[in-house]
């Protein structure tokens, strides 16, 4: 199950190793009528094992445990093909460990210390199929995406893109994935997927997430 829908209470697990964390989000997971516990893990052994079993909506992921830690552990999911979300959720602001877990197939990066009301929307928001990042990441990692090309490079070059990579590219940047893009295109899947596809090289980005902070913190979300 790659995203759930309105009706269906998305169903959400935890890696973490701390205890009073994950009970402090287990409590707030009790309080909505939109998202479930379906497990928790307080190591990456028993985190990938559960996602084998649960197969979760929602993978809540820490980046700093003892072992095998977040970044390996997200790594190690998507290699076993686990289609779920899955969501850092960390003390790290960390521009390295922003830029890798995005580029290891994390659909979101928040911070522990936001607001537990801004953290289950975030959630219900990835649960659905938006990336989520938290707010004050979003220009480390503009800033990031501008940096990692050469002098000689310009860096993107929103002006290569076709008019439907341009409309595509928005949709991207309101955070909707692959399949609600095609809904709204009235496309197949399929296609939007060949379309990031050619819109991620012309751009020398490597993941779609990053395609959507630079056009939001370019101003190119609003163009059509």
């Amino acid at each position: 199950m790659t995203q759930t829908d309105e009706k269906t209470p998305a169903r959400i697990l935890l890696i973490d190793d701390h205890p009073l964390l994950r009970r402090g989000i287990t409590q707030l997971l009790d309080m909505e009528d939109s998202m479930t516990l379906a497990g928790e893990a307080s190591n990456a052994q028993e985190g990938i094992r559960l996602a084998g079993e649960l197969d979760p909506d929602l993978i809540l992921l820490d980046l700093n445990m003892p072992g095998t830690d977040g970044h390996e552990t997200l790594r190690k999911l998507r290699d076993d093909g686990f289609p779920g979300r899955i969501v850092i959720f960390t003390v790290s602001d960390a521009e390295d460990d922003v830029v890798a877990a995005l580029r290891a197939g994390a659909d979101g990066y928040l911070l522990k210390d936001m607001e537990p009301e801004d953290l289950m929307s975030r959630l219900h928001q990835a649960a659905v199929g938006k990336l989520v990042i938290s707010d004050r990441l979003t220009t480390l990692l503009a800033d990031a995406l501008r940096h990692q090309h050469t002098p000689e490079a310009e860096g993107p070059d929103y002006a290569s893109l076709t008019p439907r990579e341009k409309d595509i590219l928005r949709h991207i940047a309101e955070g909707l994935s692959n399949k609600m893009v095609a809904r709204r295109l009235d496309i197949s899947e399929g296609t939007v997927k060949v379309h990031v596809k050619h819109l991620l090289k012309k751009l020398g980005l490597r993941s779609r997430v990053e395609a959507a902070v630079w056009a939001v913190h370019e101003g190119y979300a609003e163009n059509s």
